[in-house]
């Protein structure tokens, strides 16, 4: 019986012919300091404001189901915080720093309408789940932030005070100028940590949720962002204080169109910063 001829042993491919056979690697993820940012103008804010109400009003009842929540986790934090005078103060105003976080659903409906694109209430909902691990860890980050700013709020009451007033004896205590010192730390330590939190997180949660990126890098870029472009980030940050101040003045009812529209407006904010990344 005859044996088939063995076919002859294949050759080692050089160097070369293994790159070229061989898929080609996925590009790296840029640096944080890589990522180009456009210049902004001081007017900035105000086209943001408009291109977020625009938003709200092409998709009104995801909009409004956002300010709801909003509105009904400033009752909650009332509620649950009551007898600590210092935690309500420092969340209430600090809750809504989580913003971005919380406000994901609207960033991803925003998304939509700038594709040309029908929003989804249910793919508003869902929008975490595209990122989810650096969201949750990004969302953490800003959680820890929050609770060392309650925790530091409750030792300015405790060196200032003799016991802990309750809600409206802390109020009245922030409006009594015979307490000069106590508002002068309050508003610092509040200012500080209001100030961090903005920094990092400005433009990170849309940035998180468009481009494929780690939570480290985009709260970079938030960062950078605040400290190359101070003024207008300033200003930006003055006015979505002062509009959320306003929404909370009657029971948080403002927040069922002020928070929204921030949220639509903190979209248009990170659009416009962050420069697009180059064709592959």
């Amino acid at each position: 019986m005859q044996t088939a001829p063995s076919s002859p042993p294949t050759p080692p491919q050089t160097a070369p012919e293994r790159a070229a056979t061989e898929a080609p690697a996925p590009p790296p993820s840029p640096s944080a300091f890589s990522i180009a940012l456009n210049r902004l103008p001081l007017s900035a804010p105000v086209r943001w404001l408009a291109l977020g109400t625009r938003d709200f009003a092409r998709a009104p009842f995801i909009g409004l189901f956002y300010g709801a929540c909003f509105m009904v986790m400033g009752w909650a934090l009332l509620r649950v915080f009551e007898h600590a005078p210092a935690y309500t103060l420092a969340l209430s105003a600090g809750f809504l720093l989580m913003g971005p976080f919380l406000c994901l659903g609207l960033y991803q409906t925003s998304l939509r309408l700038e594709r040309g694109e029908k929003p989804d209430f249910g793919d508003s909902l869902l929008a975490w789940q595209t990122r989810t691990g650096t969201l949750a860890i990004f969302g953490f980050v800003l959680l820890v932030l929050e609770m060392l700013w309650g925790r530091a709020a409750l030792v300015v009451f405790a060196v200032s005070f003799d016991g802990m007033p309750d809600f409206k004896g802390s109020i009245r205590a922030l409006l009594d100028p015979e307490n000069v010192q106590f508002i002068v730390a309050y508003l610092a330590v509040g200012g500080v940590f209001a100030g961090l939190i903005f920094a990092v997180s400005v433009v990170a949660m849309p940035m998180i949720l468009h481009r494929q990126t780690d939570a480290i890098t985009a709260g970079l870029t938030s960062l950078r962002l605040v400290l190359t472009q101070p003024l207008v980030m300033i200003l930006w940050g003055a006015v979505i204080t002062v509009l959320v101040v306003l929404a909370m003045l009657p029971w948080f009812v403002g927040l069922v169109v002020v928070g929204p529209v921030i949220g639509h407006a903190s979209w248009h904010a990170y659009r416009a910063a962050v420069a697009d990344p180059p064709p592959a």
